[in-house]
């Protein structure tokens, strides 16, 4: 007779405190600052060049995040097929990016080979030249994306929904045309880089296994570069929003039909900021969220429902995000709004309060879990000019919230008369 143990759920704990390794700040003999987290026992490095330009920085579409990717397309010292070859010889993973509001690169290294990787880190960064064939044939590239992507309900809807939340005239809210694709050059590049891609406008992090002579070979390439601040472009300090509140996008042939709705809200200074991540985990932040069971799992409406919060230096946002047949597209809306009251007017049940702590401390468990993530996780706080410390307020915040605060929230923070309702789709 064959017996089976019985099995038996492991025990869940609440998350207290979260143990947060230190983040050594530096400068460099010029004044760079250097952020280091020494974390991991691999002999692996991850490093990060940040500077204050991203989107937010742009006069006009498309500058941040060209400028980005020609980094790595030749230098005055490489070329870009010497700049790959030698990426691929010490066997250093880059990844460049240009967000709303900062741009950079970042390496992945072995220790051994953090030297020379700083050597020709250093050109990438300061020294790129812009060629033009590199730039026509990665512009003609970026414009075939533009199109097909138009195609797709759930970009129109996105691109719609900042463009009305932020203002059409707001680096926020601003989307590229046709002609925006033609009219990137050489020029604009390098001016755009010579303004804020400077050592005056740079921080660097590095997380991994950190040894002592990291600091003497940053001070090296990087320490006697002159710091010269510049007068550069800052846009209005809070976007403004379009007046027209729901906006429908006919796509001709369209399977489905895109829903985003939210808007303009608070960021990650603002001390009612970890409360509404709460609520907004609750609403529609993870697969067992109020959204996912109502209009997934109950009405069949959809096959994945979500909310977001995101926080940005001038402003952040919230927005719900769905893509439904066009026979459930008000039935979707009505149930979305729905939801939303049932938040403002029921206090939420106690045992729903602690599926959504225990989610939310595991997922912040996540965000500490090793090197790489650490500095990630860093990297969002200190773009706001806070700390891990906003982590233990986070955290202090899950495990202390009761069902009227959320109540409140609701109330405060997701007022319906405010909300921006984007839809694209067939009819």
């Amino acid at each position: 007779m064959t017996t089976y143990a019985q099995r038996v759920q492991p025990p869940v704990f609440a998350v207290e405190k979260i143990s947060i390794p230190e983040v050594r700040s530096v400068m460099l003999k010029n004044g760079i600052p250097v952020f280091l987290i020494d974390a991991g026992t691999e002999e692996i490095l991850r490093m990060e060049f940040i500077f204050n330009a991203g989107q937010v920085k742009e006069e006009k579409p498309l500058v941040s995040s060209t400028c980005n990717m020609m980094l790595s397309e030749g230098s005055e010292k490489y070329t870009s097929e010497e700049l790959n070859r030698l990426l691929d010889f010490y066997g250093v993973f880059l990844n460049q990016s240009a967000e709303r509001d900062n741009a950079g690169i970042v390496l992945f290294l072995l220790n051994k080979h953090f030297e020379k990787v700083l050597e020709f880190s250093k050109e990438i960064l300061l020294n790129p030249v812009f060629p033009s064939k590199e730039l026509d044939a990665l512009m003609k590239k970026r414009h075939q994306w533009f199109v097909v992507n138009r195609e797709k309900t759930q970009n129109i809807s996105i691109d719609k929904f900042f463009e009305s939340v932020f203002g059409k005239s707001h680096p926020y809210g601003h989307q590229p045309e046709d002609k925006d694709f033609e009219s990137i050059t050489p020029g604009i590049l390098s001016d755009f880089h010579r303004k804020y891609y400077s050592p005056a406008n740079m921080a660097i992090m590095i997380s991994g296994r950190i040894n002592e002579d990291i600091l003497d070979m940053l001070d090296t390439f990087y320490g006697d570069l002159p710091i010269i601040k510049e007068n550069i472009h800052s846009p209005s300090a809070v976007p403004v929003s379009e007046n027209l509140k729901k906006v429908h996008i006919r796509k001709e042939g369209a399977v489905q039909t895109s829903i985003r709705i939210g808007s303009m809200t608070i960021n990650k200074k603002h001390p009612d900021y970890t409360g509404l991540k709460v609520l907004d985990t609750m609403l529609g932040g993870y697969f067992g969220s109020r959204l996912m069971k109502n209009i997934r799992e109950d009405k069949g409406y959809t096959y994945g429902i979500s909310s977001s919060l995101t926080s940005l230096s001038l402003s952040g946002y919230k927005v719900i995000s769905t893509d439904v047949g066009q026979k459930y597209l008000q039935k979707t809306i009505n149930e979305i709004y729905a939801e939303i009251r049932k938040l403002q007017e029921i206090p939420a049940s106690l045992d729903e309060m602690n599926v959504v702590k225990n989610y939310m401390s595991g997922e912040l468990l996540r965000m500490f879990d090793g090197p790489f993530a650490l500095a990630e996780t860093f990297k969002s706080v200190w773009e706001l000019g806070l700390d891990f410390g906003y982590y233990n307020l986070l955290t202090e915040k899950i495990r202390t919230i009761q069902p009227d605060e959320i109540r409140w929230l609701a109330q405060t923070y997701y007022k319906t008369d405010d909300l921006f309702e984007i839809t694209a789709g067939s009819e």
